[in-house]
């Protein structure tokens, strides 16, 4: 029997299920962060850091040690740090008192990562610590571009720094995207990280993965057996999820030119949310359980020979228009833009999971530059009702119960069905329940790297990417690549900035009596 409560609070705190009893300790540690001096280091990182120390989550103990190639001295690496802070913090102003605190852990250590006299040097400071956790229980963070991986990895064990097998602390790995720009260089990099390190010390990081509302998928699905019961093949039609860019590529051209949509976002965001959205459950909420199942539904994803992907995919590439009532320059007008560039700023895709929960449900995935909204979120549609009562009376104006689940902005969940409209006739109109979460928790939502990096610091891999999980990834992205091969983008795959991509897309979901259901402004 529950004791009385007298304030909703309350309640709210007793029906609250907790669990995060077992979560691993954030144990003493030292983090070194290669690339110290570059954009990533200043916005994100650093920033991240500081809001974990300020809400109490870092380690009792814990030190922060920049290498970069620039000359620079610990106070003046701590006073560009704390300009930066000025301008990326997510809270402002920014707590002077704070920051001088999390400051005395900041220190700086020149060296060129080619050099093993830096990598000696580092060491020294290093060892220089008085608490043996900070000298053993180190985490790498690689901020620098993946060219350069392998070479800083094979440093830090000549070092002494990094051990496959250690007999007292951790040492852990952290590396940002892109793994690879195709099935070949990805393998080539993940044996090149894994010669000195075991994949269990191996953190690849997508910060679309930290997004609150993209780990809430699981939650929301295995903790409602109403939701769950549905989640299948009887009762789910087709299923959209959609990551569109108000914005074009800007100063990003040359990137682009090189990566396209389909390298820049199908193959880890949009692969990623399908994984937590079709995937089964786990066997636990261990991070191998997670993985484990994330993998098998990427295998069971149907392979796309070139036939196929000429029938299932569609690129598209915006010229010039109009984005918010401003103008906005085509593609190839870009800058460090081929001006007969045949990369793709957009791509939709149609594909089918093998298997016995999804077994001829397709999936509708996009993704785009200079779309009307920045938005990201999926949307499961239901079979429509039969043919008899009020389906027969309304026809196509009877639509089909949907439930959205709104990664970002206005993150919440929506549920779509119809409802009688009030007064004397009998008329029917699609309404909305609606739940946010800004207004049922009110509660600071951490940024997506404040929450990886915490996870990172715990040695927990849940919200990181595994190996095979990569390699899978990218052979559904070569598949479609070799589609491509040697095929110029024809008239219906360009589309007007600030229109929602190509007529192709629109034809794409057509052949299958279906239609793109764009998200909306919400407030």
């Amino acid at each position: 029997m529950l004791p009385s409560v007298s304030t909703s609070d309350q309640l709210d705190e007793l029906m609250t299920c907790r669990l995060d009893s077992g979560r691993k300790a954030v144990e003493p540690c030292s983090i070194i962060i290669f690339g110290a001096s570059g954009d990533l280091t200043a916005r994100k990182l650093i920033p991240a850091f500081y809001h974990l120390f300020k809400e109490k989550q870092m380690p009792a103990a814990f030190r922060i040690v920049g290498f970069a190639r620039r000359e620079k001295t610990d106070e003046s690496w701590r006073a560009e740090l704390r300009e930066a802070l000025g301008r990326f913090s997510r809270t402002q102003p920014v707590d002077d008192k704070a920051w001088q605190a999390f400051a005395g852990s900041l220190s700086y250590c020149r060296g060129d990562l080619t050099e093993p006299e830096a990598y000696r040097a580092l060491k020294d400071k290093l060892e220089s610590f008085e608490d043996a956790a900070l000298r053993r229980n180190l985490l790498f963070y690689l901020a620098i571009s993946p060219s350069q991986f392998g070479a800083v990895v094979e440093q830090v064990h000549r070092a002494g720094l990094l051990q496959r097998d250690g007999d007292s602390g951790w040492q852990r790995l952290v590396v940002e995207k892109p793994f690879g720009h195709d099935l070949a260089s990805a393998h080539a990099l993940n044996s090149e990280l894994t010669r000195f390190a075991h994949e269990q010390q191996v953190f690849r990081i997508d910060h679309y993965l930290g997004k609150e509302t993209v780990q809430n998928i699981l939650m929301f699905r295995f903790s409602n057996s109403i939701f769950e019961r549905l989640w299948n093949r009887e009762s789910v039609d087709h299923i959209q999820i959609t990551v569109s860019e108000k914005q074009g590529v800007g100063g990003r051209g040359g990137y682009y030119e090189e990566a396209g949509a389909l390298r820049d976002m199908v193959q880890n965001h949009l692969l990623q949310v399908l994984a937590l959205v079709a995937m089964e459950p786990p066997v636990s909420l261990e991070a191998e359980s997670i993985r484990d199942e994330k993998v098998k539904l990427l295998k069971s994803i149907r392979p796309l020979a070139p036939e196929d992907v000429t029938r299932q995919v569609v690129r598209g590439q915006y010229f010039a228009g109009v984005v918010d009532g401003q103008p906005q320059p085509g593609y190839r007008q870009e800058t460090k833009v081929k001006p007969d560039s045949n990369v793709e700023t957009y791509v939709a895709l149609k594909l089918f999971i093998d298997n016995w929960r999804w077994s001829g449900v397709p999936f509708y995935l996009r993704t785009g530059k200079c779309l009307p909204l920045g938005a990201s979120e999926v949307r499961i549609q239901f079979r429509p009702t039969p043919h008899v009562l009020f389906a027969a009376a309304c026809g196509a104006r009877l639509d089909p119960n949907a439930l959205t689940l709104r990664l970002q902005p206005n993150e919440g969940i929506y549920l779509r069905f119809n409802g009688k409209v009030p007064g004397m006739s009998l008329g029917v109109r699609p309404v909305r329940m609606h739940f946010s979460y800004d207004s049922e928790f009110g509660a600071y939502t951490p940024e997506a790297y404040e929450r990886l990096l915490l996870e990172a610091v715990a040695g927990d891999a849940t919200l990181f990417i595994r190996r095979d999980e990569v390699e899978t990834a990218w052979q559904i992205v070569d598949s479609i690549r070799n589609g491509w091969e040697g095929k110029a983008l024809t008239n219906r795959e360009f589309y007007a900035a600030g229109t929602w991509g190509p007529i192709a897309a629109e034809e794409l979901l057509a052949a299958g009596g279906h239609a793109w259901r764009d998200p909306q402004p919400l407030q």
